[in-house]
């Protein structure tokens, strides 16, 4: 069954040049990408996406981070590409992602208490469907 899922190159990824690479290895998969746009994240565009964390304590900082610099939003459409995207991103914390996955061979602590992890992926089909809503309404 053919299924959309969203994917953010971060703005750690795209300031160390690595969409190419993580866009690569997605479409190695052999994934398609059917839309994408590069922008800068709003505070608003970002309480949509994230809306299930705006009273977290994390929030304030991820967000910043979020708006430190140009994203990379793309519609990924495959067989089970939902799972495998999420499988090629790596465990959210890029030291203890497993070589061979996109955290794991390209990223890393860089010692500031931040986690920086170059990319996001939609966790389900109803984030998917909300979170393409959100950066390609």
């Amino acid at each position: 069954m053919t299924e959309q899922t969203l994917i953010l190159v971060k703005p750690d990824g795209v300031e160390r040049g690595l969409t190419g690479e993580i866009l690569r290895r997605i479409e190695a998969k052999g994934y398609r990408i059917v839309r994408m746009r590069m922008l800068t994240a709003t505070d608003d565009l970002l309480a949509r996406h994230y809306h299930e964390h705006t009273e977290k304590s994390f929030y304030a900082g991820m967000t910043a981070y979020m708006k430190s610099g140009p994203i990379v939003a793309a519609v990924i459409e495959g067989d089970r590409v939902i799972e495998g995207v999420r499988s090629l991103s790596g465990a959210t914390e890029p030291t203890a992602a497993a070589p061979g996955t996109i955290r794991g061979d390209l990223g890393r602590d860089w010692g500031d208490g931040e986690i920086r992890n170059l990319i996001h992926s939609s966790d389900g089909a109803e984030s998917a469907a909300h979170e393409i809503s959100v950066w390609f309404d």
